[in-house]
């Protein structure tokens, strides 16, 4: 971001409003879109940004969730911060589900708020939009929150908020600036940028992963959402070791899946036992938790969160480092040390095709859909799933070539939160495109934002898998609860009426060749398209035997 920020003097002061503030302050860090709704508490940050926000395109929305999951999608799809502007209250409370689904994906989002008046903060006399204790709420939600007490305050804020967005690990940052502070004035001259710097990297650590990797027989990489922009290394890495790349779904595009390393964690799953080293790049490395450890078992971590290493058990080695930096390091000491390694990438290859086989047969029409998705998907497109039958096998059957081309919500397993999230995702892709499948419950939760991509010409294309039913609760009522059914089934509207009444193309596709058809005719579309497909959850197989793990070791 540096090299396209605007520049600001930090030679003379200059007297300037709360709003303006801010609005020069993103400018100086580069933001070049944001997501926001007005209101009353914000009205000086918007005339200011109306004044001076040339720079910043502003996607206005019809819900703060809609905003502040599609600051969500582009942080995710870009690796920058994506802002978000929201009302206190009740706009803050719209917004929460979308910043605990940030914080659970390491995402870069950025919450512009507001409070109440400085002078009835905390005094509980019911000023529009107050709650207790906001500031609470918002640490609660993110890495770092604060609020600004006096405008020239908001330089110094407005910096840390970027400096911890863009160090240590990833995840969203919240700034309170009260109405009368974005109103108010002072002089000011603004201060260095604060260093964005990432942890020296401990010589004697390297070593001792580099000893252990050197003597293992059956290695392993695991690789979460901290690793996206650490693929070359950790392809080399996988190269020397002879080892699989593992993702869940965080960590998918790292390694292309048709690397002749690259293994999807469900296909990596019944070799966990054999594992005798395992190295977790950027992971919350679940499979220790999932899959089961031992005292057969050598863990290496590389994270920038020194907490996150010993949440399940304590590596053998822990390596507090930015992914790329570590894992080229790693990758040179075992080259010094001349390791080679007997080739494995005949056996991956046998797993990948032998659990590719199986999910083919098992798990349709859900792979009938993928492959029809994935083929019309350029190898940098973005997909984009939700809590629906065909985005829960996209996590181990869509191949993903690229890094930041695959959202998801990770554990948050966030309904609803897939729609808007891919508007933001389109809006950071720019030219390439966006594919966002929805179910039918998911998609009403956030599809008043059908206006927003309508009014902001967003050509994201939205798959709507229509079956009439919350899918997986009726799953489960039928299967585990005998069949008693409650508050499962669902009224829906006709979605492509629905779609052409906001302006956007809408299209009915029947069965996977109807998809491809659509999808064909969606990418010549310059604007959103909405496309049902019809579905029947009762002949839909069951996609959960290969998305959760089981203990083997």
């Amino acid at each position: 971001m540096g090299n396209e920020a605007k520049a600001i003097s930090t030679a003379t002061a200059k007297r300037m409003t709360g709003g303006d503030i801010l609005v020069a302050g993103l400018q100086r860090w580069g933001v070049s879109d944001m997501f926001g709704v007005p209101g009353v508490q914000l009205d000086e940050l918007f005339d200011a940004l109306h004044r001076n926000g040339g720079d910043i395109r502003l996607v206005h929305t019809r819900h703060e969730q809609g905003a502040a999951y599609m600051a969500l999608g582009y942080a995710t799809v870009t690796g920058r911060p994506g802002v978000c502007a929201v009302v206190p209250g009740p706009g803050l409370l719209n917004a929460g589900a979308a910043l605990s689904t940030a914080y659970a994906c390491n995402a870069r989002v950025l919450c512009l708020t507001s409070t109440v008046n400085s002078a009835l903060i905390d005094r509980r006399q019911g000023a529009l939009h107050e709650i207790n204790d906001q500031d609470g709420l918002l640490r609660s939600l993110t890495k770092w929150s604060a609020r600004a007490a006096h405008a020239s305050e908001i330089p110094a804020l407005l910096d840390e908020a970027f400096r911890q967005l863009l160090t240590g690990r990833p995840r969203p940052v919240a700034l309170e600036v009260p109405p009368d502070i974005l109103a108010q004035t002072a002089m000011i001259a603004w201060p260095e940028k604060p260093a964005l710097t990432t942890p020296d990297i401990d010589p004697d650590m390297i070593a001792e992963a580099a000893a252990l990797c050197a003597d293992a027989e059956r290695p392993m990489i695991v690789v979460g959402s901290g690793a996206q922009d650490a693929g070359p290394e950790i392809r080399r890495l996988a190269e020397i070791l002879q080892a699989p790349v593992v993702s869940r779904h965080m960590g998918r595009g790292v390694v292309r899946s048709d690397d002749a390393y690259a293994l999807p964690a469900a296909a990596a799953l019944p070799h966990w036992k054999d594992v005798d080293v395992v190295i977790g790049i950027g992971t919350r490395l679940q499979q220790l938790r999932e899959w089961g450890y031992d005292s057969a078992l050598k863990v290496i971590r590389i994270d920038l969160d020194q907490a996150e290493m010993t949440r399940v058990t304590p590596p053998t080695v822990g390596i507090c480092a930015d992914a790329a930096e570590a894992t080229a390091l790693l990758a040179d000491a075992l080259a010094a040390r001349g390791v080679e390694k007997p080739a494995r990438t005949a056996a991956f290859a046998a797993i990948r095709a032998a659990f590719r086989e199986e999910i083919e047969r098992d798990i349709q029409p859900q792979m009938s859909f993928l492959d029809v998705i994935r083929e019309a998907m350029a190898d940098d497109d973005v997909f984009v799933d939700e809590m629906t039958q065909v985005g829960y096998a996209s996590r181990y059957g869509l191949p993903i070539h690229t890094p930041r081309t695959y959202v998801n919500s990770s554990y948050q397993g966030t309904l609803g939160y897939g729609f808007a999230t891919a508007l933001g995702a389109q809006v950071g892709a720019g030219a390439r495109r966006v594919i966002s499948v929805n179910g039918d419950g998911g998609f009403l939760y956030t599809m008043p934002e059908l206006a927003t991509a309508v009014l902001h010409r967003i050509p994201l294309i939205a798959i709507v898998f229509n079956d009439g039913n919350f899918g997986n609760v009726r799953r489960i009522q039928a299967n585990k609860y005998g069949g008693r059914l409650i508050a499962s089934n669902l009224h829906n509207p006709d979605f492509v009426a629905l779609a052409e009444t906001f302006g956007a193309t809408g299209i009915r596709a029947e069965g996977p060749q109807g998809l491809r058809e659509a999808l064909a005719r969606a990418k010549t579309v310059d604007g959103p398209v909405l496309i049902e497909v019809p579905s029947d959850l009762g002949k839909t197989a069951s996609p959960w035997k290969h998305v959760h793990g089981r203990k083997v070791r």
